[in-house]
């Protein structure tokens, strides 16, 4: 086991990796290129808005096991609210109608029998349709796997794909999508359960996580980019790195957990393979009320034929966001902001005009792209380096590019570090 584990990057991943490690016993060092810590996941004060805002909505379920252990051990548990069943509610804007899908807790789809709960004209074999994506062959598309038409494949499959693997669910990875299936499966319908950070995602997954490790007596280094890493092949170890203040030797009994993302793991590592393609998020944050409904139920809802896809609600604020949004990207914020807060104003029953105050977060590489291809590219937390791991939800996790997926990798890299 080693005595001291450098870990680079205080995103999600390289937390989950420094966290897990200094419960073992294990000394930190923690480097962050940027001046604050939490990369893709954390939050931010807005001046336009006059609030905090978070990076973008990301979705937590209650089945994802690693995230709510991780909380735990963070000592954040109670930093996450949501529904107390089940289920998510839809709107088609195009046809303004609204349904809601409420799984049972159970882990047989019992919910499938029930008219009023399952998707809005489905019948009980349309859900056998989905049974391939369990059985998925790796360099497979869903398309090739599945029917991909129908009300079940319409309201349901394809909405909750198109979220989790932020690409055309059609062209995507059949083996993710089956593993997140089997996944499901295995937990029953409480997986389906959405949560939300209360305070916003530092306050859940990143502050906690630092003051933890700073107790712990790890020393935490902002505002300090690695430069280069240096190897000895014939030892098959990293033994330098070399940052903007300078360079640091490790020693024998040293380690690091790479927790960068893949293009800057790829440059780091000679000969690393990393996906190559990504794809676009984008979340428009609107200052307004939600109505008494939707404040009630602080869960995200589902938006079919709009721009946007997913509206979350907080206190004063109404978010939506755009998967897969590369071809948004051009399009002026002004007029985006009144497309999506079309969407918005038809989902929450409020006036379209006047248009609220907003701001649009773009990330125009926010995510691997979940396709047959990227997900083949995507390495081992393991690397030919004996002191080296890596970890980011880039890395084979098993799982498309999330919350759960960072966690899952980072306590994967520092598992292999303390064996």
């Amino acid at each position: 086991m080693p005595r001291l584990v450098h870990v680079i990057g205080a995103g999600l991943a390289g937390l989950a990796a420094a966290v897990r490690l200094q419960r073992r016993g294990v000394q930190i060092a923690l480097h962050e290129a940027a001046g604050q810590a939490g990369g893709r996941c954390r939050s931010y004060y807005d001046r336009r808005l006059a609030a905090t805002l978070d990076t973008g909505n990301h979705v937590v379920l209650a089945g994802h096991g690693e995230t709510l252990d991780y909380v735990r051990a963070i000592g954040a548990a109670d930093a996450l609210t949501g529904p107390d069943e089940p289920g998510f509610a839809f709107m088609d804007l195009a046809a303004r109608s609204r349904w809601s899908v409420r799984f049972s807790r159970s882990r047989l789809p019992l919910w499938i029998a029930d008219a009023n709960a399952r998707v809005p004209d489905t019948r009980l074999l349309d859900y056998l349709t989905a049974l391939p994506l369990l059985f998925a062959r790796p360099g497979r598309t869903v398309a090739q796997t599945m029917p991909c038409v129908g009300p079940l494949w319409e309201r349901l499959l394809h909405p909750l794909y198109l979220c989790a693997l932020n690409v055309e669910p059609r062209d995507a990875s059949a083996e993710l999508a089956g593993a997140m299936m089997r996944e499901a499966l295995s937990i029953g319908g409480e997986a389906f359960r959405p949560l939300t950070a209360r305070n916003g995602l530092s306050s859940a997954f990143i502050d906690p996580a630092l003051r933890m490790l700073q107790h712990g007596g790890a020393a935490i280094r902002l505002d300090s980019p690695l430069l280069e890493i240096a190897y000895d092949g014939a030892a098959r170890r990293a033994v330098a790195l070399d940052f903007d203040s300078g360079r640091v030797l490790l020693g024998a009994d040293d380690a690091v957990v790479l927790a960068v993302p893949a293009a800057a793991a790829a440059a780091l590592v000679p000969g690393q393979q990393a996906p190559q393609e990504h794809t676009a998020i984008i979340t428009l944050h609107f200052a307004v009320e939600p109505p008494p409904g939707l404040a009630a139920s602080m869960a995200p809802m589902v938006l079919l034929n709009g721009t946007a896809g997913w509206l979350n609600v907080a206190a004063g604020r109404l978010s939506a966001t755009i998967h897969d949004a590369g071809a948004l990207l051009r399009l002026a914020p002004d007029e985006l902001a009144r497309r999506v807060w079309a969407d918005v104003a038809a989902a929450a029953s409020l006036p379209l005009e006047p248009l609220p105050v907003w701001q649009i977060a773009s990330d125009a590489q926010a995510v691997f792209a979940a396709t047959p291809q990227e997900e083949l590219r995507r390495p081992s937390a393991r690397t030919r380096w004996n002191n080296l791991t890596l970890a980011g939800d880039w890395t084979a996790t098993g799982l498309p590019a999330s919350i759960e997926g960072a966690i899952r990798s980072g306590r994967k890299a520092a598992d292999l570090l303390l064996s």
